[in-house]
Formats: structure tokens, sequence, C-alpha cells
């Protein structure tokens, strides 16, 4: 058994320890509660699904006069996570005439969780007085509250004062983060730091699709997109760990997608989906927001062609007829959309009326066909012909993308307009800029619609790869390439006369320093490089039928998995000296490959 399956063992019997509502048995220790099987981990809400680990900063990047601190590289070394009395090259906070005390870590990548903090000695025994602050870039984690670059503990505590103990060990924090700061706060004090170590949070999954091509870059970003939607698969499938630690079930879809990418079939998607679902009793919508409950059916439709689960999909007939009823009598006299207030693509299409109207009117379009296929499967033939006599209307109207890139990616995924002609004259413009890290996706599947794999590569190299050279280890809420211009990096202290990429920019609720930088809606690449360039696409549900079809564009190779319910198909994709491709494909008992 490895390192990790240990520890999730322990870590599930130790949360079934804490059950209110279970089988009890009597030992000579008292009461004790019968173990928790992984089996019914996904029909219990009293069972955290993920597992500790800690993890020690990688580098220190910034303390204060040698004067005030006293070993800090200590902190890098690892010890054993037992305070002791005898003290052994302790990292030391100082507090004196000489100034105030305070050391930032670098764990050196994106983590979700906190961080504990083990103490030697103190002045005179007593308990001491720290201030810790989280930060997803150094800058959010250097900044004061408030402020013109809007630091906030919005939706998680990222900056608190904290009591820590003589001789014992503290705990604070729950949020995302990469960067922790530390000051003692006491006047005239001390406190020797034994360690401090983050405590990382999360579902210890297998990863079992995969992704390698002859471009290093472009095997960074896939891997930086699925470690991105990892973090954001917490107890429900969040958009963000630092912000927001919310189910937006909008957001959700590239998750989604990532997800089945990835990891396959994970209860942390239909539990997400059903969490929102009881939240939102017909006819309101979700997140108070119309085209997030479009992205409910869509999220459906895409998940039941992944998984084949048709009971699940049974299970949301009452609440899905009702929805697509609903969406179904959006459709005015005209055949343009009269989806309701609430008119929300994302957040860089803000303002656009004309866009937000294409976006809207072709996004109906694509939830009621959606809808269709899943009244075949649940044979509800009214529902279906309902969806169908709205679609034909709805075709008779064709929107104008308005220069936004968004709104022409689904104009051409509903099939509205020439996908070859909405790229030449909207998505290629000017390559990735006037784009969003949420409707990338879109954008890139629009692209490769119309046959432009190879702008789609490139698009992919420059807007995500440019965060990556920004020192990202997760991709973030949004993106603009004019943002890079005279730009530091996020791991290091903003140098004199450089732009501060975190605190400086964004618009929105993503302004300054709330700005996310670990959002999963922008793992939008992981799902498309798997999907085209490996060119796996489930053809029929629950991966009974694989289409393979890559597309290599100027790479020399790639090869990957993808997770079924059957099993893990393999390919790898060679480009020989006449330009063709030769392919070997692995695939489980049950699954039959298919080429174009």
């Amino acid at each position: 058994m490895t390192w990790e399956a240990r520890v999730a063992a322990v870590c599930l019997l130790l949360v079934g320890a804490g059950c209110a509502t279970r089988q009890e048995k009597t030992t000579s220790e008292g009461i004790l509660p019968a173990p928790v099987h992984t089996s019914e981990m996904a029909s219990r809400t009293d069972v955290d699904p993920r597992v500790r680990r800690y993890v020690l900063p990688s580098r220190i990047v910034w303390h204060s006069e040698d004067k005030t601190v006293e070993n800090p590289d200590m902190l890098l070394v690892p010890r054993s996570g037992q305070v002791t009395l005898d003290a052994s090259k302790p990292c030391v906070l100082r507090n004196d005439k000489t100034g105030q005390a305070g050391v930032l870590l670098d764990f050196g990548k994106e983590l979700h969780g906190g961080v504990q903090i083990m103490v030697w000695h103190t002045k005179d025994n007593k308990q001491v007085r720290l201030r810790v602050r989280f930060g997803e870039s150094v800058s959010e984690a250097m900044a004061e509250f408030g402020g013109p670059k809007n630091t906030t503990n919005d939706h998680a505590i990222r900056d608190q004062s904290i009591l820590v103990p003589w001789l014992g060990t503290a705990e604070v924090g729950n949020t995302g983060f990469r960067f922790v700061r530390i000051d003692l706060q006491d006047a005239d004090s001390f406190v020797q730091l034994k360690m401090v170590r983050a405590v990382f949070l999360y579902r210890d999954l297998p990863y079992l699709g995969s992704f390698r091509c002859s471009d290093e870059r472009l095997n960074r970003i896939w891997a930086t997109g699925a470690y991105t939607v990892h973090l954001n698969m917490q107890d429900y499938l969040w958009d963000g760990v630092k912000r927001d630690r919310l189910v937006w079930i909008g957001d959700m879809h590239p998750e989604t997608m990532s997800v089945c990418s990835v990891f396959g079939a994970v209860d942390v998607v239909p539990r997400s989906l059903d969490l929102i679902r009881d939240e939102t009793p017909l006819p309101k919508w979700m997140n108070g927001i119309s085209s997030y409950s479009m992205w409910w059916v869509l999220i459906q439709h895409s998940w039941h062609l992944h998984t084949g689960d048709v009971s699940y999909l049974q299970q949301q007939r009452a609440y899905l007829t009702g929805l697509l009823d609903l969406l179904a009598g959006q459709v005015g006299p005209d055949n343009r959309e009269t989806m309701p207030a609430g008119r929300f693509l994302d957040w860089p299409s803000s303002g656009n009326d004309p866009a937000i109207h294409a976006g809207l009117h072709s996004l109906l379009v694509m939830t009621l066909r959606a809808g269709a296929e899943l009244c075949d499967v649940l044979d509800e033939p009214t529902t279906k012909d309902k969806c169908l006599a709205a679609i034909e209307k709805l075709q008779k109207h064709v929107p104008d993308p308005a220069g936004s890139k968004q709104a022409a990616a689904l104009i051409a995924l509903a099939g509205l307009d020439d996908p070859a002609k909405l790229n030449r004259e909207v998505m290629a413009v000017d390559g990735p800029r006037r784009m969003s890290t949420f409707y990338g996706y879109y954008v890139l599947q629009a692209r490769a619609m119309a046959g432009d794999y190879q702008g789609a590569i490139d698009c992919i190299r420059q807007y995500w790869g440019a965060m990556l050279d920004l020192g990202a280890t997760t991709f973030w809420e949004d993106f603009d390439l004019d943002w890079t211009a005279n730009a530091g990096r996020i791991d290091e202290l903003v140098p004199e006369g450089k732009k501060d990429i975190h605190g400086d920019f964004g618009n929105y609720c993503y302004k300054g320093f709330r700005h996310s930088l670990c959002h999963g809606w922008a793992s939008g690449p992981t799902a498309w490089l798997s999907e085209h360039v490996l060119g796996i696409r489930v053809a029929e549900p629950g991966g009974r039928v694989i289409r393979v079809e890559p597309h290599l564009a100027d790479l020399d190779w790639a090869e990957g998995s993808f997770p079924t319910p059957r099993g893990i198909v393999k390919v790898r994709h060679e480009k020989l000296a006449d330009g063709s491709i030769k392919s070997s494909i692995t695939s489980p008992p049950g699954v039959k490959i298919v080429r174009p």
C-alpha cells in the first residue's frame, strides 16, 4: 500500500469516528463507531471525502532584519511533527527596539487548506500573538487589509491574528494559498518556531487521464489545468479555493469536462449538480442567473455521455422536464430568445448587450438540443417535442456576435452560422486577446469546429502559457494578455517600476487581490488537448464507442490516456515524414474504437 493510500485509509477511519449517525459497538474502551466504507462515501454528508497531507515550505521569500529573525532557513528543514522540550536550531522571531519580526514562506505551488505552526519556547513561557497572512501571490501575502488593491477576507479568512502556545502547536486557515507571511505581534517578545508546514486538504484521486506531446509548454498547461480543477474538487466542486468557494453551476461545465478527461466519474460532479437542483425550486434560476440553469442541463448531458449512468439521469426526470418546459417558453414572436434578467455570459462580456443576446440565444439552442437528447433516453416525447419546436423557431434568427469571441464561439457551437467564417472574422483576430479563461474553452472548441487546430494550439500556448511565465501553478479567474506588459511575477516581490500582475488589474468581481488565481473554469485546455490533440471523443454514452481523430498541427507526437467507465483508453500518435499520422491505440473490453 502506498503512503498516500495509507493516509487515506487512516483518514477515513478517523472521520468515521466523529460521525453522529452510525451503527455503534461496545468495546472495553467504551462506545466506538463502525468504520466508514468507501462505497458509502457518495451518499454520506457526515464524512469528509478529503485527506490531509503536510507540505514544507520550499523557500524563504523575505524576512525582516537579521536581528529580528534568526535561522529562517531552518523552516525549510524536515523535522518531526512533535514539539519537544529542547529547542534545536529554532527559527526565532524577536520584537524589540531593533524592529518587528516577520517572515514570508513559499510552499512551491498553490494549495488548499491552512498551516500548522509548532512553537518551542516563548518569553516567560506565555502564549504569543502572531499575524498570519495567506496569499496566492507574494504581493497578496504582503498586503495590508483593504486598500487600493482590494485585499479581502471574502469567502475565506486570509488575514488574521492568532494565539500560539508555549511548547505547543496551532493550526490556522482554510483557504487557497501558496505564500504565508507570519509576523510576531507582541511587543518586547520572542517566539521559537520549530516548524511551519502547510496542511494540504484535498481529494486523494489517481490521475487516470494523461497527456504528453513534443511541446513541453503544452504538457505543463495540461497538467496545470488538471491540478487547478483537482484543487477545486473539495466536498463539492467549487469555483475557486480562495474565492469563490461556492458551487456556481455555469462555471462547472468546463470543470466537468476536465474532471471527465482526468479523473473519470467522480461523485463530486453529481453531488454538486444535485445540491443546486435542490436549492433552486422551479421556476427560480440557478445561482440567480438564467443562463446557469441552461448550463445545468448541458452538464447533465455531458455527464450522461461520459458515464452512461441512466439511473442517475432518471433521478433528474421531474426537475429536468420542468426546466426544459420553462426554457422552451423563452422564445419571442420574433424568434429571438427572451431570457429574463440576470442575463450573464461571463464578466468580460458585461456591458456588450448585443453579444450577451447572441450568446444567450445560442446557448438556448444548445441547451434545448441537449435536453431533447436526454428526453430520448428518459422516454419523454412531449418535452422533447417542445424542445425541438423551440429550436426550430430560434434557428430562424442568426444573431450578430458584436465582435465578441465568446458570443461567436457559442453561435458556432449552436450551428447557427459558419464556424470558419466566425473564426476568420472574430475568434482568430488578434490571437487570444479579448478572451476569458471561462469561455476560452468554448472559443477553442469553436476554432476546432472551424478546422483551425493550429490557431487553437497557438492560442493555448500564448494565453494559458503566459500565466505560467508569470509564476502560476494554477490557472486564474481571468486574464488579459495586455496585463503582462512590464509586469512582475506572482512569486516575487514586485520590483520597482514593475506592475503588480495580481494587485493592479482586474474588473467587476475580481478587482485587485480579490482576483482568484485558482479558478476551475480556467482548466479548459486540459479537456481540449485530450479531445482534439489526442483526438479522443466519447461517441456513445458510457464510452461504449470512442472516436479517435488526432490533430497534431505542428507537434511531432502526442500520447496519453482517457478514462471511461469500462477502463482506460491509451493512444500514441506520431507524425511521419510525409505528414501522415501513425497511431497506436489500446482500449479495454467493451469499448469500440472508431476512426474517421
